[in-house]
């Protein structure tokens, strides 16, 4: 399924990509750290549910929604969950398939990429390193603490669009969550949503440019090449 408003011919000038859900298939894997942990704490979740409540939230904005379900946390329990999250990213996390495919189409066709994740610098290097993907992106890399407020606000993708040297209007944003949609939108950049496991509608509603349920179908909505028969 793909479907797009995109002009005919436009091709972006960078590409500013999301990671979990788009480049690395972590969704599940941090439902079943989260849930495992609200459980113990009072707040029954199945990982599902969890993936439901905290799509694309950065764990600070996490914080005041668990409080209010289970009451005042530990000072280190951000800290703590961080780090159990990292440990599953560096031992577990795939890639999401067709995702080193359109990196490599992107590099060879000279297209800036850059990375922009609403997940903690030391959780976003151990899945790069795991997957090897840091050699796509260099420095041009940015977790919810490197700019003043996480998606959805803009502040990333404004960050990622300024590392390639790009406007945002002449930037293509994929992404697979509502809440980063949201910042892309905001950023000016044209958003392509990403729905492999994301309810299109969700997308669809927070103005994305085009939505495609396989990564395969990307280097087409780029302008990279045409679609395989």
């Amino acid at each position: 399924m793909t479907t797009q408003i995109l002009p005919s011919g436009w091709r972006p000038t960078a590409v500013l990509f999301d990671c979990d859900g788009v480049l690395a298939d972590s969704e599940h894997l941090v439902n079943r750290v989260v849930s495992a942990e609200l459980t113990a704490r009072g707040w029954p979740l199945t990982p599902d549910e969890a993936g439901t409540v905290f799509l694309g939230m950065a764990l600070p904005d996490m914080v005041p929604l668990i409080e209010a379900r289970v009451g005042a946390l530990p000072p280190d329990w951000a800290q703590a969950l961080k780090l159990r999250i990292t440990d599953t990213m560096a031992r577990e996390v795939p890639p999401v398939p067709g995702a080193r495919e359109v990196l490599d189409a992107l590099l060879a066709a000279g297209v800036p990429v850059a990375l922009a994740s609403n997940s903690s610098r030391v959780e976003l290097r151990a899945k790069l390193e795991r997957l090897d993907l840091g050699r796509y992106f260099g420095d041009r890399v940015f977790s919810y603490e490197d700019v003043a407020r996480a998606k959805p606000h803009p502040d990333i993708y404004l960050a990622a669009a300024t590392a390639c040297g790009a406007r945002p209007a002449d930037c293509a944003v994929i992404e697979d969550s509502a809440t980063g949609a949201r910042a892309g939108v905001a950023a000016g950049c044209r958003v392509l949503g990403f729905c492999r496991e994301t309810d299109p509608d969700a997308l669809r509603a927070v103005g994305v440019a085009a939505l495609f349920a396989q990564m395969r179908d990307l280097p087409a909505l780029l302008g990279l090449r045409r679609e395989a028969a």
